[in-house]
């Protein structure tokens, strides 16, 4: 599970599948996370990127990355 990252969304500027204050998981893409975006599986529950600057990296317990990706 310590893998795992999860970010806070702060901003959803032209993206209607992004909600402000609702924690994301983010898929590992490391090509694109050095171009500034982020994986994130939205509303629409497809994986799209979006800016890095739209979410705040989450520092979280293991029992709470559990909790956060059950069904995810």
């Amino acid at each position: 599970m310590e893998n795992k990252k999860f970010v806070l969304c702060i901003e959803n500027k032209d993206c209607d599948d992004l909600e402000i204050r609702k924690v994301y998981l983010v898929l590992p893409d490391l090509e694109s996370e050095e171009d500034g975006y982020l994986r994130i599986i939205d509303e629409s529950g497809e994986d799209y990127l979006y800016p890095k600057t739209y979410f705040i990296p989450l520092q979280l317990s293991e029992e709470v990355k559990e909790v956060l990706s059950i069904n995810k």
